[in-house]
């Protein structure tokens, strides 16, 4: 397991753990993070012993607060070479990583940190914290994803709303319009994250994987075309080992134990 300078990862009964870890900074993202993030991402999509992964930040107060702007300040840099170079392809490769990735928003999630949890499959959150796409008050646009994931979560309206005035958004809105899945009281937050990776991590890999696969698809298919890329992923799942296991536990009465193959 590679060693990291800002982030702590640890894997344990099939949940690989990836901690942010600048809490001074509120996690901000420079540029050791964002590499060590793409690395951690592809090393935790190799390891077999891996199904579930759980994204969160250090400490109490940010899951992550974007971009450090205070390591650039006084400097001339391409934000587009940036994006190009860091952001775009982590967020690419939590798209693509065929395991269920969960982000645990301990605190707050602005700006870029708002992406990489968006970009998460499942994001619990605490009740204490908030979300903020936090571009507009420096006057730059939303990037690393936000365009994308914003109005296919909660609409073309509130997608304008909240990139436009820049405003926090609690807990409580964030769950009622559907950027997060569940808000969890701060003191348990860990806890049920954790419950719930160890669900996902107990399911059928192979087959959470075709889910996420399809699910990307669907958002630029139409209809025909999605039904028959159904067709075909649902080929593939049923030459598994854990569809096979699947059939066998249901006919004999017993729990299914998969493997994740």
């Amino acid at each position: 397991m590679a060693q990291y300078e800002t982030l702590l990862y640890s894997v344990s009964d099939g949940t690989g753990t990836i901690t942010m870890n600048r809490p001074d900074v509120y996690n901000a993202l420079n540029e050791v993070m964002k590499k060590e993030l793409n690395d951690v991402f592809k090393e935790a999509e190799r390891d077999p012993a891996i199904r579930c992964i759980v994204l969160r930040g250090s400490g109490e107060k940010a899951f992550c607060s974007g971009q450090d702007l205070k390591e650039h300040q006084g400097k001339k840099r391409s934000l587009k070479e940036s994006l190009l170079k860091s952001y775009n392809p982590l967020i690419k490769k939590m798209r693509s990583i065929e395991k269920p990735v969960i982000g645990m928003i301990n605190g707050v999630a602005a700006g870029a940190g708002l992406s990489i949890a968006l970009a998460c499959d499942m994001r619990t959150m605490a009740d204490t914290a908030k979300l903020i796409e936090v571009f507009v008050r420096i006057a730059l646009v939303p990037d690393s994803g936000s365009h994308w994931f914003l109005p296919r979560l909660v609409g073309m309206a509130r997608a304008f709303e909240y990139s436009a005035l820049g405003g926090d958004i609690t807990a409580s809105e964030a769950e009622r319009v559907g950027l997060v899945n569940k808000i969890v009281p701060s003191a348990h937050l860990e806890q049920e994250t954790m419950e719930l990776a160890a669900r996902l991590a107990k399911a059928p890999t192979k087959t959470i994987g075709l889910i996420k696969r399809t699910l990307n698809r669907s958002l630029a298919s139409d209809l025909d075309a999605l039904l028959e890329y159904e067709a075909t992923i649902q080929e593939i799942a049923s030459q598994s080992e854990d569809h096979k296991e699947g059939i066998a536990a249901f006919l004999e009465k017993r729990p299914a134990q998969f493997k994740g193959i």
